[in-house]
């Protein structure tokens, strides 16, 4: 469960899915400017925008959670302004980025079971 009072940021810059802690608390700290360590979480995605993963800070150390999408595709917000390096969503938005959204060649797929 996330607490309510967590801020959450989505960056609007693709980013390498290859970096790690670090690099991705880098990219909040540069890109985003925010602090890695305040307990926000920061999710970012890649370019073809069907991966993402959410940093945060955790009392003593860094979590990453990875997802890599299907059959879907992240849809992120749009920012307020074009120069906007991020936009801050809540736990409903956070769990809709983490679902995707079915792409147009997926959605007259049949299950194969």
């Amino acid at each position: 469960m996330i607490p309510s009072s967590v801020r959450i940021f989505v960056c609007t810059q693709p980013q390498d899915m290859r970096r790690s802690f670090d690099m991705l608390a880098l990219a909040a700290q540069q890109i985003l400017g925010e602090d890695p360590q305040s307990g926000a979480m920061f999710v970012f995605t890649n370019r073809r925008s069907n991966q993402l993963k959410v940093l945060w800070w955790d009392r003593n150390g860094y979590c990453l959670l990875y997802k890599r999408l299907h059959r879907a595709l992240v849809r992120l917000p749009k920012p307020d302004a074009p120069e906007d390096r991020s936009v801050r969503i809540d736990r409903a938005a956070l769990g809709e980025l983490l679902y995707g959204v079915a792409t147009p060649r997926c959605r007259g797929e049949r299950n194969r079971s």
